[in-house]
């Protein structure tokens, strides 16, 4: 049985969450570790492939040359999209935000910095970097949620700290086969009663943060069992993105 494993990353302050799933898409696990009980967590559990939430190096400045500028349209010399990875600027230009990785690793942010500590643990562990077409017992990946929920939904999703953003990501995971309880199910709560005595809640409905390392592990299925339902974004030289959606379609501009 082989095992799929989505990690969420943070800056240290809170603990990483995770979510791991088998092939039957059931969740096997999902829950909250610190950086030591994550890397813990795979070398017992021996998933499969582990998608990451967070860039897994700094960018190389492949966006400086002027080759790989002239590929985009962009001016050789100009001074836009410099200081980014291949990546980021794709995923920009289809309407797909995220922070940009500055190549000087001291300046990015703790939760990056966190991240690329992350994936050279996993890579000492035995689980290398994914080579998309290429089946390997192990690999290791990046995700971008955002971006995942983006490419399934089609649109750009709700936000993701909001009831209705929830809503929407689980209702996706629900669509896609998941073992998650139907997110309908918990606005059954949503009553005058419920609201006026303030008790309510909404059994099943997941954190943003589980949410998040759902949609990672899912990838991660993906990439190992369908892969034809994934695309690359960015450059392999320097570090590529998986969605969970198949090339052609792939649309241009989410809006």
């Amino acid at each position: 049985m082989r095992l799929y494993l989505g990690i969420d990353t943070t800056a240290g302050r809170r603990p990483f969450t995770y979510a791991l799933l088998d092939e039957a898409l059931a969740v096997r696990e999902c829950g909250e570790g610190r950086f030591d009980e994550v890397v813990d967590l795979v070398t017992a559990r021996a998933p499969a492939v582990v998608a990451v939430d967070a860039p897994q190096s700094p960018n190389r400045g492949l966006m400086m040359r002027a080759d790989v500028r002239r590929r985009y349209g962009l001016a050789a010399d100009g001074k836009g999209w410099r200081d980014c990875k291949v990546c980021e600027y794709e995923l920009r230009r289809h309407g797909i935000g995220l922070y940009l990785t500055p190549g000087d690793p001291a300046r990015a942010p703790t939760w990056m910095q966190m991240g690329f500590r992350l994936y050279a643990a996993l890579r000492a562990a035995g689980y290398p970097i994914h080579q998309p077409g290429a089946p390997a017992e192990r690999a290791l990946l990046e995700v971008h949620p955002h971006g995942c929920f983006t490419v399934l939904l089609g649109r750009r999703p709700l936000r993701k700290d909001t009831l209705e953003g929830r809503l929407q990501r689980q209702l996706v995971l629900y669509d896609e086969g998941l073992d998650v309880p139907d997110p309908m199910e918990a606005v059954e709560e949503l009553t005058p009663h419920h609201l006026r005595a303030g008790t309510l809640t909404f059994p099943g409905l997941r954190t943003h943060d589980e949410l998040d390392a759902l949609v990672a592990a899912y990838t991660a299925y993906l990439a190992d069992r369908r892969p034809a339902r994934t695309t690359a974004v960015g450059d392999p030289e320097e570090g590529q993105i998986i969605l969970p959606v198949a090339p052609e379609e792939f649309k241009e501009r989410y809006r």
